[in-house]
């Protein structure tokens, strides 16, 4: 599926989702189809979300590649991902931080937490965590990155406080099931903020202590 996997990328960059070229390199390499489930696999290169079990979904493309652009990561950060899901996403961090970064990933859902964690075994820069992410990971805090992959009804606490001075978060937050902000969050002081709505997204929701509880 490597034609479809370029064909993919290339829509992307054409449509103005991957602007650099780490991002379109990571794209690239990180094949989609071993993290959806065997039925959807010939739909892998669709710019859709996908369900991935659990009442879950993989992202669709652009909002990966989206969000990893917002992010601005660079070779050697400290990555905190709340939402692993299926391990793609994870992925494609991975390829752009490089061996040499770290990219910590929480998932809630013990089924998914297994299979990802196999799926994402040959990453040495990634540890998959099964816990609440909504806590976020005190223990490798602070991070220079975190981004969240469900939307939560406000930015969790415990995320803006792992984040180190002049970090970015990105998160989707809001009280419809349907429809939340795209916010990031950068962390100019210990107590200071600034966020930004970069627009409507629509993610499943964050559960957990700092999310929703249903």
């Amino acid at each position: 599926m490597l034609e479809e996997r370029k064909r993919m990328v290339e829509d992307l960059v054409a449509r103005g989702y991957i602007k650099t070229e780490k991002v379109k390199k990571a794209m690239e390499k990180v094949p989609r189809e071993k993290f959806v489930p065997p039925e959807h696999r010939m739909s892998a290169y669709l710019d859709q979300p996908l369900p991935i079990g659990e009442g879950q979904t993989i992202s669709a493309p652009h909002m990966v590649a989206m969000m990893c652009e917002v992010l601005d990561l660079q070779r050697g950060m400290k990555v905190l991902e709340v939402g692993t899901g299926c391990g793609y996403h994870a992925a494609v961090v991975a390829e752009i931080i490089g061996e040499e970064g770290k990219l910590y990933t929480i998932e809630r859902i013990e089924s998914l937490y297994k299979k990802a964690k196999e799926k994402l075994k040959d990453y040495r820069q990634i540890k998959v965590i099964h816990a609440d992410g909504t806590e976020g990971w005190e223990e490798a805090a602070p991070y220079d990155r975190i981004y969240v992959t469900a939307a939560a009804p406000e930015v969790p606490e415990p995320l803006k406080r792992q984040l180190k001075v002049k970090g970015k978060l990105l998160v989707p937050v809001g009280r419809d099931r349907f429809y939340q902000d795209l916010l990031l969050v950068e962390k100019l002081s210990e107590d200071n903020f600034k966020t930004k709505n970069l627009g409507g997204v629509a993610f499943v929701p964050l559960i957990g202590k700092y999310g929703w509880r249903f």
